[in-house]
C-alpha cells in the first residue's frame, strides 16, 4: 500500500495525474509550409492566455493535451504569416496546418525562429539555429555558400584557420563534434581540404549547433552536435532551382511523387575551375562533386517514410606524382509512425561510409583507408501532458574500421601488399530526456543516457609487459615505443574489451521576467572514437580508431550557466554564456609520433586530460532594414599528460599547454542592409587571436650544422587573424513571385587583401646559413560572382 502511495505522489508531481477531475483532450496534427507541403521544424504552437505552448519536431508533428475549454490558439514560425484562431477543446482534434509565406520572408536574416519562445521560455541553451537564407547571405570565399564557415561566425566556434576542414567549439578539436545528417554520421565535412564543406545549401531543411546542455538522444562526441535535416522535397509542383559560379555550380529539382503524398528531392554541386587549368599547360587537378538525394511518401494519417542519401567525392592530383580521392556516403530509411495522438515514433536503418584513396604514381601503390558504420536507431517522442514531454529510445551501431591496406598498381612496381589489421567495434546506447514546465517561470529538461561500447576481436593484438605500449627512456628522458612480448588473435564475435558509462543531462530556466531569463546546464558526455591526427584540423589522411584495451574513451563534464534578455519588443536580443568543460582520457602523441600505417598506433599515444572555459556573448539586431549580429568570445583550451610515474616527464614536462584550438578573443560582426528591394549589402568581419604555435627559441652548433631549440609545446602564436568580407545581392525583379526568378551575387573576400598566417615555417639558409622564417597565407583579396536561379 506504501508503494502504492509513492507511485500516486509520483505521477501527481509530474502532472501525470490532474490535481482536478476536469477533462483534458488532444489537439494534435502536423504543421507544413503551403506551397510545398514540407513540414517545418521548431513551429511555435501558442495558447497566450494560459502561457501554455508546444513546438513541432523534427517531422513537423506536434501535440498538447490541455483541459476542456475554449482557447485562443497561435502559430507562429519566422518567415511565415502567423495564424491565429479560437479552439473549442472539447473532445480530441487532429489539426493538420499549411504555412504560407509572408510577404517580408526574403528579408530575414535571424538565427532563430521565435527569440521569445527559444531564448526566454525554454530550458534550451547553447544552441544555435542557422536558417538557409541566412547561410545564403553570409558572403564567403570564391562565393559558394558554406553551412561550415557560417556557424564559425557564432560565439564559442571557430576553426583552425583557412584552408582547414572541420570546426572547433568551446575550445575542443574537431573530432569531437558529432556531425549529422538526416542523422548518418558525416566523419569528414569538407571538400577541397576544407575551402568548401559537403552541405549543399539548397537541400538544407534545419540546422542545429548544440554547443551545450546536450539532450541525451545524442552521443559519441564530447564537444558539440551539429544536426542537419534536408528537405522532403515538394509534393505538389514540380521546381528547381541552382546557382553558377566562378568555380562551381549547383542544381537541385524537387516535386511530387504523388500529389499531396509522396516528394523527391535531387540536389548535385560540382567545381569545375580544373577544366581550364590545361589552358594554362598546368597538369595538376583538383576538384569535387557531390549529390544529395530524398523520397518521402505518405502512407496515411499515421504513417510516413523516408529515404535519404548523400554521396560525395573530393579528386586531389598533382601530374606525375599522385591521385587523391575521398568522401563519404550515407543512406537512411526512416519510418515515422504515430501510434496515438501523443506518442510519436522514428524508426530509423543507418549507412555511413568515409572512403579513402590514395595512389602514389612514383613509387607504384595505391593505399585505401575508411570506416564503415551500420546504425539502428528508434526514438519515441511521448507528449504526457502540456507541462511534460518525454523522449526515449534506443541506438546501436556496428564499426568497421580499416586502417589502411597497400596495393601495387603494376606487377613491376616491387611493391609487396600490406594489409594493417581491420577493427571492429559495437556501440549500445539507451536514453530518455523528459521536458518539465514546474510553472509559468521555471522549466527544466533532465534526461540520462546508458552507453556502452564493445572492442570486438580482430586477427592480432599486441601484448605488452604490465599492458604498457609506451616506455619511458630514463637515460635519454624520451617516450619510447614498447616492444610487443607476444601476440593474441581473436574470433569476430569475441570482445576483447568493453566500456560503460552513464551519462546523465540536465538544464533549467527561471524566467526573470516576460523579456528576461536565466539558465543553468550540466552534461556528461563519452566519446569511443578517436581521431588520430598530428594536425591542427582533419586531413583525408587523417584514420579513425576505436577505444580498447590501450586507448580509454573520452569522457566529458561541461556546465554552462547565461542570461537571456529580449529588448525593444524582441527588435533586439542578447545572449551571455559562461561554461567550464574537463575532458579525461584525450590522446595525446609522444615527440616523433609515425601516425601513417602504423599497426600499433598505441605505442606512440598517451592519455591525457584537457579542460576550456570561457565566456560567450551574443548581441542581435532581428528586425528592420539592418539585421545582424554581434558574437565575441573569451575563452581558453588547454592540454595536460602527466608522467605515469614520479620519474616520468610527461608530455611538455607534464605541464599544461595550450591546445590548437585555444583562442583567448574571438570577435565577428554579421550584417545585412536592405538597400531596396533590389539591393542588399551583407558583411562580416572578424578578429582572431592568432593560432597557437611552436617556435624554436634558440640554437646551437652540431657537425657544423644549426639546430634549433624548441620552446615549450604551443607556448608561441601566429599573428592575429582578421578579415573583412563584403557581398552585394541584385535582384532585377523582385515582385516577380512565379516563373523564372533570379538574382545576382557579387562578392569580395578579405576586402583589404590581409595575408593571414596558416603557419609560419624555420629553415636555414643554404647561402648564407642562418635561419629564416617564412610566413605561409592561402588568400589574400579573392572576387567572386554568382548567379542564382529558380523554377
Amino acid at each position: 500500500m506504501k508503494n502504492l502511495l509513492l507511485w500516486f505522489l509520483f505521477l501527481l508531481c509530474f502532472n501525470i495525474i490532474p490535481l482536478n477531475a476536469q477533462e483534458r483532450f488532444t489537439l494534435s496534427g502536423t504543421i507544413s509550409e503551403e506551397k510545398s507541403n514540407e513540414t517545418l521544424i521548431g513551429v511555435n504552437i501558442i495558447f497566450p492566455e494560459i502561457s501554455a505552448g508546444t513546438t513541432t519536431n523534427e517531422y513537423g508533428f506536434y501535440s498538447i493535451t490541455l483541459p476542456e475549454g475554449t482557447y485562443k490558439l497561435v502559430v507562429s514560425y519566422l518567415g511565415f504569416s502567423t495564424i491565429s484562431e479560437t479552439i473549442i477543446l472539447t473532445e480530441d482534434i487532429t489539426k493538420n496546418l499549411s504555412l504560407s509565406d509572408a510577404l517580408e520572408s526574403l528579408d530575414e536574416i535571424v538565427i532563430t525562429e521565435n527569440i521569445e519562445k527559444l531564448n526566454i521560455r525554454t530550458p534550451q541553451m547553447s544552441v544555435a539555429k542557422l536558417s538557409s537564407n541566412t547561410i545564403k547571405n553570409i558572403p564567403v570565399v570564391l562565393g559558394e555558400s558554406d553551412i561550415i564557415k557560417a556557424i564559425t561566425l557564432l560565439p564559442g566556434v571557430t576553426n583552425a584557420g583557412e584552408g582547414s576542414s572541420g570546426f572547433n567549439v568551446r575550445g575542443g578539436a574537431a573530432d569531437q563534434n558529432l556531425i549529422l545528417l538526416d542523422e548518418a554520421t558525416i566523419y569528414n565535412s569538407s571538400h577541397l581540404f576544407g575551402f568548401f564543406s559537403v552541405f549543399n545549401p539548397d537541400a538544407i531543411k534545419d540546422l542545429k549547433l548544440y554547443k551545450g546542455g546536450i539532450p541525451a538522444r545524442y552521443g559519441g562526441r564530447v564537444s558539440s552536435v551539429l544536426d542537419i535535416y534536408q528537405k522532403e522535397g515538394n509534393s505538389k509542383t514540380f521546381h528547381i532551382n541552382g546557382g553558377i559560379g566562378i568555380v562551381s555550380s549547383r542544381l537541385l529539382a524537387e516535386g511530387p511523387l504523388k500529389k499531396d503524398k509522396g516528394s523527391f528531392l535531387i540536389g548535385g554541386r560540382s567545381s569545375y575551375a580544373h577544366l581550364f587549368l590545361p589552358l594554362f599547360d598546368i597538369g595538376n587537378i583538383a576538384y569535387f562533386y557531390d549529390l544529395n538525394t530524398k523520397l518521402s511518401y505518405k502512407i496515411n494519417d499515421r504513417n510516413n517514410i523516408y529515404l535519404s542519401g548523400y554521396f560525395g567525392r573530393d579528386v586531389f592530383r598533382i601530374e606525375d606524382t599522385f591521385n587523391n580521392i575521398y568522401g563519404n556516403t550515407i543512406a537512411n530509411f526512416r519510418w515515422n509512425h504515430l501510434f496515438s495522438d501523443k506518442l510519436f515514433s522514428n524508426l530509423s536503418f543507418i549507412y555511413s561510409d568515409y572512403y579513402y584513396e590514395l595512389i602514389l604514381d612514383f613509387v607504384e601503390f595505391d593505399w585505401v583507408s575508411g570506416i564503415q558504420n551500420f546504425n539502428l536507431k528508434y526514438d519515441f517522442k511521448h507528449y504526457i501532458s502540456d507541462r511534460i514531454k518525454l523522449q526515449y529510445g534506443l541506438n546501436s551501431i556496428y564499426y568497421k574500421f580499416n586502417p589502411g591496406e597497400i596495393k601495387p598498381t603494376v606487377p613491376s612496381s616491387g611493391i609487396n601488399p600490406f594489409k594493417l589489421i581491420d577493427k571492429f567495434a559495437f556501440e549500445n546506447a539507451i536514453y530518455l530526456d523528459a521536458e518539465h514546465k514546474i510553472s509559468d517561470k521555471l522549466a527544466l529538461s533532465y534526461g540520462l543516457r546508458i552507453s556502452s561500447f564493445h572492442r570486438l576481436g580482430q586477427d592480432e593484438l599486441n601484448v605488452y609487459e604490465n599492458d604498457q605500449a609506451v616506455v619511458f627512456n630514463e637515460d635519454f628522458q624520451i617516450y619510447e615505443k614498447a616492444e610487443p612480448i607476444a601476440n593474441e588473435s581473436f574470433k569476430r564475435s569475441d570482445i576483447i574489451e568493453s566500456f560503460y558509462n552513464l551519462e546523465p543531462r540536465a538544464s533549467l530556466a527561471y524566467q526573470v521576467n516576460p523579456n528576461s531569463s536565466v539558465k543553468m546546464s550540466y552534461n556528461r558526455m563519452s566519446q569511443y572514437l578517436h581521431l588520430l591526427s598530428n594536425t591542427n584540423s582533419p586531413t583525408p589522411l587523417d584514420i579513425w580508431t576505436p577505444s580498447g584495451k590501450y586507448v580509454k574513451p573520452q569522457l566529458l563534464d561541461q556546465f554552462a550557466i547565461g542570461y537571456f534578455k529580449n529588448f525593444n519588443e524582441n527588435k533586439y536580443s542578447l545572449e551571455l554564456e559562461s561554461f567550464y568543460k574537463t575532458v579525461k582520457n584525450r590522446i595525446d602523441y609522444i615527440d616523433g609520433a609515425d601516425l601513417i600505417a602504423n599497426n600499433a598506433i598505441e605505442q606512440v599515444i598517451l592519455n591525457g586530460r584537457a579542460k576550456a572555459y570561457g565566456l560567450e556573448i551574443l548581441l542581435r539586431k532581428n528586425e528592420g532594414k539592418f539585421k545582424g549580429w554581434l558574437a565575441y568570445t573569451l575563452s581558453k583550451s588547454e592540454q595536460q599528460t602527466k608522467g605515469r610515474t614520479p620519474t616520468e616527464l610527461g608530455i611538455n614536462n607534464g605541464n599544461w599547454y595550450k591546445t590548437p584550438y585555444d583562442k583567448t578573443h574571438d570577435i565577428s560582426l554579421t550584417g545585412s542592409y536592405q538597400w531596396n528591394k533590389k539591393w542588399k549589402i551583407n558583411t562580416n568581419f572578424l578578429l582572431q587571436t592568432g593560432q597557437p604555435a611552436t617556435f624554436p627559441n634558440g640554437q646551437y652548433e652540431f657537425n657544423g650544422l644549426s639546430i634549433p631549440n624548441y620552446s615549450g609545446r604551443n607556448a608561441d602564436r601566429l599573428p592575429s587573424y582578421n578579415r573583412l568580407d563584403v557581398s552585394l545581392n541584385y535582384t532585377p525583379k523582385p515582385n516577380k513571385t512565379k516563373g523564372w526568378q533570379s538574382y545576382w551575387v557579387f562578392g569580395i573576400y578579405n576586402v583589404y587583401n590581409r595575408k593571414n598566417a596558416v603557419s609560419i615555417n624555420f629553415s636555414q639558409n643554404s647561402e648564407t646559413n642562418t635561419n629564416e622564417a617564412t610566413r605561409l597565407a592561402i588568400f589574400g583579396i579573392v572576387p567572386s560572382i554568382s548567379y542564382n536561379f529558380k523554377l
